[in-house]
């Protein structure tokens, strides 16, 4: 094969292993962020006390978290010992595509079922991620993991941007699109996120290879292998000290990075600022992750990932310290902005960053705990931001209590030693 083809099948399978970014990302903006939440309690529990919704969709929430919490690891490493990593892949995103697909059929008044469907789909979407984040091993050599890694990231943005603002389109003018009114409009996103999710799917299916790494054979044995393998991991990590330390100090800096994205919108309204200015802020954010994703890959690139990390980590710290003090609503989407050029850089090399540190055989099995602790998140910030309101009544006050744990976690990063950390995963490579 000469040179240029396989610089031709190697781009195919980039973009092909990115584009299920695109594919999943609409389930995470259209979906978890956008329409789900406020759908849920407008129409589905709308004859629910308004205090007894938040709890059942907070619960139904921790636990899909929960569920892929306990299982990620094990179902990483079955996918090492059977060479299932794109199996797994496939089962799950159909789980995900399945339930949110569902919700178009689900009524008035059928919270219940909606909850159930969301959290399965929750499921679906997470423990996929799992599988997709290990294939990037097979898409690109250690030089290029970064703009890879970014890569992806870069055209999640894009894509999940692009769908969510056809389907906010859609509930502003329904007739436009043929549709009766706002219920109808939110109601056929759900179906048009479902085919978008299945449609884009196909590439990383079809194109991205996975090696036979082991002759097991049959699920049973895969399972029993998994367990093993899983057990023997675990009795080595001590030698992955380096690999841990990062995972630490990831979890506390993504967890404020996860408690600005999921908390930002309730932190708007309680300034006092209008529900349609933060939808187009949130639309704002996507379409600047887009470039400013690909922009830290190139950092990456020139200055090594964890450099990277370190920018992205003040940028947050100086959007804390902007918002506590911000009162006008052009604030809040230059807020957006800013949040949008380092949402995406600081997940993409994180990612990247990790791979350097883990076996190159055991990708799937070690990116379950990089997930299991990214479902962790969000988690702290929210709970140190509602500590500190209701002890002084101040919103302002509880959003720089987020900056405790970017401080935190850049202190944990700065002890990662990334040669060590190289030296101590090819420990366990078989």
């Amino acid at each position: 094969m000469t040179q240029h083809r396989k610089a031709v099948w190697k781009s195919r399978r980039v973009v092909s292993w990115g584009l299920y970014d695109w594919a999943n990302s609409a389930f995470a903006t259209t979906v978890m962020a956008g329409f789900f939440p406020l759908f849920f309690k407008q129409y589905w529990a709308a004859g629910l006390d308004t205090g007894e919704s938040t709890f059942m969709l907070g619960s139904f929430n921790a636990l899909a978290s929960l569920v892929v919490v306990l299982l990620a690891p094990l179902l990483g490493a079955i996918a090492d010992r059977g060479s299932a990593r794109k199996r797994f892949l496939l089962f799950f995103a159909m789980m995900g595509i399945i339930m949110t697909g569902s919700l178009y059929l689900v009524a008035a008044g059928g919270w219940m079922l909606a909850l159930a469907l969301y959290t399965l789909a929750v499921i679906g979407f997470s423990s996929s991620n799992v599988f997709y984040d290990a294939l990037l091993i097979e898409v690109a050599a250690e030089p290029e993991v970064d703009m890879v890694s970014s890569f992806g990231f870069a055209l999640g943005y894009l894509g999940g941007g692009i769908l969510f603002a056809i389907n906010v389109w859609m509930t502003l003018d329904p007739p436009l699109f043929g549709l009766a009114d706002t219920t109808a409009a939110v109601k056929a996103s759900f179906l048009m996120v479902a085919i978008w999710w299945a449609v884009f799917s196909l590439p990383v299916l079809m194109f991205v290879p996975e090696p036979v790494v082991s002759t097991t054979s049959g699920w049973l044995a895969g399972i029993r292998a998994g367990v093993q393998q899983l057990r023997y991991t675990f009795s080595r990590l001590r030698l992955l000290r380096q690999a841990g330390l990062f995972l630490v100090a990831y979890w506390l800096y993504i967890d404020g990075v996860d408690t600005i994205i999921r908390m930002a919108v309730d932190y708007g309204l309680a300034l006092g600022f209008d529900a349609n200015d933060l939808i187009v802020a949130l639309l704002i954010t996507q379409f600047v992750g887009f470039p400013a994703a690909l922009l830290f890959g190139r950092l990456g690139e020139r200055f090594g990932p964890r450099q990277g990390i370190f920018v992205g980590i003040g940028v947050y710290l100086v959007i804390i310290l902007w918002a506590y003090q911000m009162s006008q609503v052009w604030e809040f989407y230059l807020l957006a902005v800013a949040v949008g050029l380092v949402q995406g850089g600081i997940q993409a090399l994180s990612r990247s960053f990790y791979v350097r540190l883990i076996p190159v055989d055991k990708p799937a099995e070690f990116f379950g705990f990089y997930n299991m602790l990214g479902k962790f998140a969000a988690v702290l910030g929210p709970l140190l931001m509602g500590m500190v309101s209701v002890a002084t009544g101040s919103p302002r006050l509880s959003i720089l209590a987020v900056a405790v744990l970017f401080v935190a976690g850049a202190l944990l990063l700065r002890q990662v030693d990334e040669t060590a950390g190289r030296a101590q995963a090819r420990l366990l490579e078989e």
